[in-house]
């Protein structure tokens, strides 16, 4: 008889939520509750980029100019939105935007958030090149980051999530601390590569308004319930679990105003609850678990 075996990636061990040790988020908090905006650049009528009626839809001006409204004037909208609830953000940021549009790094530094290195464009994604050109490409968001900014960026999002068998090596050898592109857990959880640790921290790929309303095509009421239902239903689940609440943005989806409406009153609902919950940034939630369990090396 043939067993069969699955072929296993060996960079994290199962472990059940309910065997896990107990601990708070900074406040003595159970609940962090992050807001990660993905601001990207696109090649005119090349390359890879979504389209706002039809999967897989080719490369137009049309298509284009629709995801550079998120840069032009969705983004706006949302910072202005942050603004006035008061609450920090994390951007995965493609590094050649610092090319195309400063303004939106200068608004990002201005208002303490967070870079996370997200490649050099969504024109392209990371796990069709070969070894080298994967380790450039990672190496030069890292840096592009570093020098605009003069802080280095601690965490990674690839474009599209994609990873190769060696992408996490790469990352921790680049410099980069923490990931978000395994959403396997609503802690974080260490990470093992060739050199040293790196941690995993929750990102969904579920309340998610790209996803949501541009892949499944759902209204931006339906992304407003998807919000509300997955705080309430978190913030209860952490009376037992310390847990990790993350909404995830894009300007040139989110950014439209009749979307913008239902993100304000999702966040509204977020910020009635501001006392029993921690509002963070990934980077945050990221430190605050390694210094309460360190990486362990072999």
């Amino acid at each position: 008889m043939t067993l069969l075996k699955l072929r296993y990636h060996d960079r994290y061990d199962y472990s059940p939520l309910p065997d896990r040790p107990q601990f708070t988020w900074p406040g003595d908090k159970k609940l962090a509750v992050s807001i990660c905006n993905n601001i990207e650049v696109f090649s005119f009528c090349d390359g890879m980029g979504s389209d706002s009626a039809q999967v897989g839809a080719p490369q137009t001006s049309r298509n284009y100019a629709w995801r550079d409204y998120g840069n032009r004037v969705g983004q706006w909208y949302l910072f202005d939105l942050l603004d006035e609830m008061g609450m920090p953000a994390s951007h995965n940021f493609n590094s050649l935007l610092f090319d195309t549009c400063p303004q939106i790094a200068d608004r990002m530094l201005a208002r303490g958030d967070e870079f996370v290195g997200h490649g050099r464009t969504n024109g392209e994604r990371q796990d069709t090149l070969p070894r080298g050109e994967e380790q450039k490409l990672i190496e030069e968001a890292y840096a592009a980051i570093t020098a605009y900014t003069g802080t280095s960026p601690a965490g990674w999002l690839g474009p599209y999530l994609a990873q190769t068998d060696e992408t996490l090596d790469l990352l921790r050898e680049a410099g980069f601390s923490y990931v978000l592109d395994w959403p396997a857990d609503d802690q974080p959880f260490w990470m093992r590569t060739r050199t040293a640790p790196i941690l995993s921290v929750p990102y969904s790929i579920e309340v998610n308004d790209s996803p949501v309303m541009v892949f499944r095509q759902q209204g931006a009421e339906s992304f407003e319930r998807m919000m509300i239902d997955q705080f309430d239903e978190m913030l209860l689940q952490s009376r037992k679990y310390p847990l990790c609440y993350t909404v995830v943005l894009h300007p040139f989806v989110i950014g439209h105003p009749y979307r913008l409406r239902a993100l304000r009153r999702a966040l509204t609902h977020i910020a009635a609850h501001r006392d029993d919950i921690w509002i963070t940034t990934p980077g945050e939630v990221a430190q605050h678990y390694a210094r309460l369990f360190p990486a362990v090396t072999a």
